[in-house]
């Protein structure tokens, strides 16, 4: 590649939210001698409005390269593409004007990124965009300024289902759950099953898939085999549920979540760099997800205690807990073990 990454780059006050990047041979190529992306926080849910995207584009096509990604694999809004003259211009017009503040880059807390929650999700658990704000707002100084190890990533997801996909990609996920039974409606269980619904919300219109089946298509893919079918009526045993969703997903106008809700907080997912992929384990099976989030901050807090001591240079959460065992996270965080952690 041409292109040299890094150097001493930023906007004051800040240390992260600016990548530098610079042409290798900038005689030759003097228009991108200087190319630095900037990374700017999305809003939660990723909601916008025609007049503030019209606002974004204006500011980048006027001092940079007009070249956005919407969004980076984090969530930030990236900027590609503009000089070092800029950068205090555009972080004056973002905060002063847009009221939008830079992302996360380096070493320190990344930007928190959310999926849409309550806000038209029916899944949704809890409200992730009120806890993403809440943590984003509450943790200014580990966003801006690198003090960890390696990057730490927040991910909330307010169901199984995982839209964000926290929990292969972040640090930390916060998967909505809930702590009581499925709710069924029999009589849209057999609405279902009479092929009066279709079922998948008609994902699968435009071809004839045949009859739906319950047994195939619903209880015999159920990972801890917990349904059947009992005098016509569908049966669900709650404690060996473990919230995949895929019932709901198939039949969600006769399966709700429960009513009970709150979140799961799993650790430890990152993708491939030094040691390979891992995927996040559950360390706090649930909690309520209700301000001021106490509870939540407390196990975020000995975590980032533990691995800012613990952890070496460039070292995610995850590979620290697999040198070391889960058995010192437990004992870091002051948590029981469980045997939904195994």
């Amino acid at each position: 590649t041409h292109w040299k990454h890094g150097g001493i780059v930023g906007v004051f006050g800040y240390g992260g939210g600016v990548i530098g990047r610079y042409c290798d041979q900038p005689q030759e190529f003097s228009g991108v001698a200087h190319f630095h992306t900037m990374r700017i926080n999305q809003p939660g849910g990723k909601f916008y409005t025609a007049e503030y995207l019209t606002k974004l584009c204006d500011l980048w096509d006027f001092r940079g390269s007009g070249i956005t990604n919407m969004h980076g694999s984090t969530g930030d809004i990236i900027f590609l593409g503009t000089t070092t003259p800029q950068l205090e211009e555009i972080f004056y017009e973002m905060t002063h004007k847009l009221n939008q503040d830079l992302g996360g880059s380096g070493s320190n807390l990344r930007t928190p990124s959310d999926c849409i929650g309550q806000a038209r999700c029916e899944y949704a658990c809890y409200d992730t965009q009120a806890l993403c704000y809440h943590l984003t707002q509450e943790y200014q100084d580990e966003l801006h300024r690198p003090a960890f190890p390696y990057k730490f990533k927040f991910k909330f997801d307010g169901c199984p289902n995982c839209c964000v996909a926290s929990i292969a990609r972040a640090d930390m996920s916060f998967i909505g759950t809930w702590k009581d039974d499925i709710r069924i409606d029999e009589e849209a269980v057999q609405a279902y099953i009479g092929g009066e619904i279709a079922p998948n919300a008609n994902d699968h219109s435009g071809r004839d898939w045949g009859a739906f089946d319950i047994q195939k298509e619903v209880i015999d893919l159920c990972p801890t085999d917990c349904m059947w079918m009992e005098g016509g009526k569908l049966m669900i045993d709650s404690k060996e549920c473990n919230r995949c969703m895929h019932c709901i997903n198939v039949m969600p106008r006769a399966l709700r979540i429960g009513k009970e809700t709150g979140l799961s907080i799993l650790v430890g997912a990152k993708a491939p760099i030094l040691d390979g992929a891992q995927m996040a384990s559950l360390l706090v099976p649930f909690v309520p997800a209700e301000e001021p989030y106490d509870e939540i901050k407390e196990v975020i807090e000995a975590i980032w205690d533990w691995w800012m001591e613990e952890g070496k240079n460039r070292e995610r959460l995850g590979e620290l807990m697999k040198r070391q065992g889960f058995q010192k996270l437990l004992e870091a965080t002051g948590l029981a073990p469980d045997p939904r952690m195994v």
